[in-house]
């Protein structure tokens, strides 16, 4: 072997070990798919806000009075839902960011036997603490865009002409 790979195969002494380490970093890597999935979710939900406020921006220019009000009330709703999701979004895809320095920092104190568990158990804690205030900022999103959902008195008691 060259001197070059020769440091890149491991012992057999140490596969036992190797592998055990690949079976720790497997639950920090389905935290990962579980977050890509939950990114996917709020990138959808971004989507359909921004486009319902690309229809709403188009109508305002062309009404007046109560219903050009009510349209700008409804798109500075819009813009505050969007810069709510854009927060869990920064804040889920922190959670990834941590998770995968969590992965990195096992496998390096395998390969170079630094005790790196502090470091490790901090990031994993700083992650949790990520996802968490994501998922809450979702939360108090979906509340707020429920709450917004308000079928006006005019739609309600419309009557139908014969």
């Amino acid at each position: 072997m060259s001197g070059l790979t020769e440091g890149l195969i491991l012992p057999a002494k140490d596969l036992p070990h190797l592998a055990e380490y690949i079976q720790l970093a497997i639950a920090p890597v389905f935290l990962l798919a579980g977050l890509g999935a939950f990114l996917n979710v709020c990138a959808g939900r971004l989507a359909r806000i921004v486009d319902r406020a690309r229809r709403v921006e188009e109508r305002i220019l062309s009404t007046r009075g109560s219903e050009h009000d009510r349209l700008v009330d409804e798109v500075r709703l819009l813009d505050w839902r969007i810069r709510t999701v854009n927060a869990a979004i920064f804040s889920t895809v922190l959670a990834a960011l941590l998770i995968s320095a969590v992965v990195i920092l096992m496998f390096a104190a395998f390969l170079t036997s630094v005790p790196l568990g502090i470091p490790i158990a901090i990031l994993f804690i700083a992650a949790m603490f990520a996802t968490g205030t994501g998922f809450a900022i979702f939360l108090h999103e979906t509340r707020i865009a429920s709450r917004s959902v308000r079928i006006r008195n005019a739609i309600l008691e419309h009557q139908a002409e014969d």
